[in-house]
């Protein structure tokens, strides 16, 4: 793996944010984060005074939360509380590219018509942080079972050229050991590879069981990292 693309895995938000996904800054000067909508995600320079500050600065409210993603666990700045730390595994798809599999038909686009659908899912399944907004960038696909959303996956994160992370992973308990995971999965990656794309993704470092899943289809572990939640004290 390039230097490039190890220094934008490890700070992945303060990237995406000031590159990729720009667009949906509220940017603080020495502090960032996504827009509110369509998520909580942020990250300071550094933990200099001025960052700190200006990373507490972004937190919009009593009910606001902010998560930080980094190889180490943040520290709270001045005026907020630390809500909660868990461990994740980084993992990634640098290897050869497996075979493209048939056609899908089962597997379609989720469009802004789903977006109901999807917020369901999202919050009774827990996959990550889902906002109001979050299925806009997402470029999720799901399979649907007698007018259900069974299962989705996506992607979420961009912090280089080159890099996309698959996101959003979640499946209806009814819906589970039916293997649906996995063909969505392997079709988000599919599709990252023919743009180019090296697929990554996160899981809380205790789900021995995604990350099998995850290992079947070609991801290695790169590094460990911290997810940070914080809020106004």
């Amino acid at each position: 793996m390039s230097a490039e693309f190890d220094a934008a895995l490890d700070r992945q938000v303060w990237n995406m944010l000031h590159g990729r996904l720009a667009h949906l800054a509220v940017d603080g000067g020495a502090a960032i984060r996504l827009d509110p909508r369509y998520g909580p995600f942020a990250a300071a320079r550094d933990a200099s005074d001025e960052a700190q500050a200006a990373l507490a600065s972004l937190i919009a409210g009593p009910d606001d939360e902010i998560w930080l993603v980094e190889p180490e666990a943040w520290p709270a700045p001045p005026g907020t509380r630390l809500v909660r730390t868990a461990p994740l595994l980084q993992m990634i798809a640098d290897g050869s590219p497996p075979v493209p599999g048939p056609h899908d038909p089962e597997i379609v686009e989720l469009v802004e018509g789903d977006a109901a659908a999807m917020a369901e899912i999202a919050h009774a399944t827990e996959p990550g942080p889902w906002g109001e907004l979050t299925h806009r960038y997402t470029n999720s696909v799901g399979i649907w079972r007698d007018g259900k959303l069974a299962a989705m996956a996506g992607q979420r994160m961009l912090p280089a050229p080159g890099l996309s992370e698959v996101s959003g992973v979640c499946t209806w308990p009814e819906f589970r050991g039916q293997g649906l995971a996995k063909r969505l999965i392997r079709h988000v990656m599919e599709r990252m590879r023919v743009q180019g794309e090296v697929p990554y993704l996160h899981s809380y470092a205790k789900n021995s069981g995604a990350i099998a899943l995850y290992e079947s289809l070609g991801f290695r572990p790169r590094r460990a990292m911290t997810v940070t939640v914080l809020a106004q004290a």
